[in-house]
């Protein structure tokens, strides 16, 4: 009695487990099955007039890197090098006619180099939307601007990382 139960329970539960594993969109690497294993990040240049971008952006390239599973290392064969050429904030709605959301346009272009050589290049455009507050003391609204500046910059050095490792 308790086999007939227990077997239709097993078999419902696979399907399950099989169904939730395959479809949700993740995948599990191998560190061994990665495009590159370590990385040399080279200097970011900030041809914008928004200041501190290309170390807020080199930081956040170090981080994903690294939870992606790539080491940072200076002696790399492959070295990354990078260019912001544009930023630019721009307000998408209002409420009570302060400026809650915002857009942040970010245009840079990124070159994988191996063994000294260009190798890949990888162009980030397009808008990224990021919600602050706008009102409130001008200290406030800059902390959150700097903050919605570094998830801005998380965001591209994700689609950066996952183009060079992934592909």
């Amino acid at each position: 009695m308790i086999a007939i139960l227990v077997r239709p329970f097993f078999y419902s539960l696979i399907i399950f487990l099989a169904i939730i594993l395959t479809g949700c969109g993740y995948s599990m690497h191998r560190q061994s099955a990665l495009s590159i294993k370590e990385v040399f990040i080279g200097p970011i240049e900030n041809k914008t007039v928004e200041p501190k971008l290309q170390d807020r952006l080199h930081r956040a390239l170090t981080e994903e890197f690294v939870k992606q599973g790539v080491s940072i290392g200076s002696a790399s064969e492959n070295r990354l090098t990078g260019e912001i050429t544009n930023f630019a904030i721009t307000g998408i709605s209002e409420k009570s006619g302060t400026i809650v959301e915002y857009s942040v346009t970010v245009n840079a272009e990124f070159t994988l180099f191996r063994e000294g050589r260009p190798s890949e290049t990888k162009k980030v455009t397009g808008p990224f939307f990021v919600t602050f507050d706008g009102s409130g003391k001008l200290e406030r609204v800059l902390a959150a601007k700097e903050i919605a500046e570094e998830q801005v910059m998380r965001d591209v050095a994700m689609q950066v990382v996952w183009f060079f490792v992934y592909k």
